[in-house]
């Protein structure tokens, strides 16, 4: 009877390791004011080790690029599109093509024009990959205070 519970015990335990939902990438936000009438906000992505996210400029038929959509205000505009830093461009055999991306972190960076007090509020849709596995795109939610 022992042996069984314990075969049962470390077949749960199997269960739920394998079960965990994989979250490499976490999202942090904030924004700062530039002018009494311009802003910019800045869009955080910490990735854990060994995962990386795609730029938003991806070859068609590669992964899926980082799309930034905002939701329209009174409040404020958009001044230009959505800037990053320079990503590293290597080849990737599973797309069969040269991708690029981010590690370990990249800050995004949206400049925007003022008519008052905000809030920017939008979604990121991304998709993380490591060297064995991607994981399927996910869209998460943004709302950040500029003050």
């Amino acid at each position: 009877m022992k042996t069984l519970l314990v075969f049962v015990a470390g077949l749960l335990s199997t269960f739920s390791a394998n079960s965990q939902i994989l979250k490499p990438v976490k999202w942090s936000y904030a924004a700062k004011k530039t002018s009494p009438t311009e802003a910019t906000v800045f869009i955080k992505a910490t990735i854990d080790a060994g995962w990386h996210v795609y730029a938003q400029s991806v070859p068609e038929g590669g992964p899926l690029k980082a799309t930034f959509t905002f939701t329209p205000s009174k409040s404020f505009q958009l001044n230009g599109d959505v800037a990053e830093p320079k990503p590293i461009t290597k080849f990737e055999k599973f797309f069969d093509m040269n991708v690029s991306y981010f590690e370990k972190e990249v800050i995004f960076q949206q400049k925007i024009k003022l008519s008052g007090k905000t809030t920017v509020k939008g979604e990121v849709e991304f998709m993380a990959c490591s060297n064995q596995q991607c994981l399927p795109p996910e869209t998460v939610a943004f709302s950040i205070p500029v003050k």
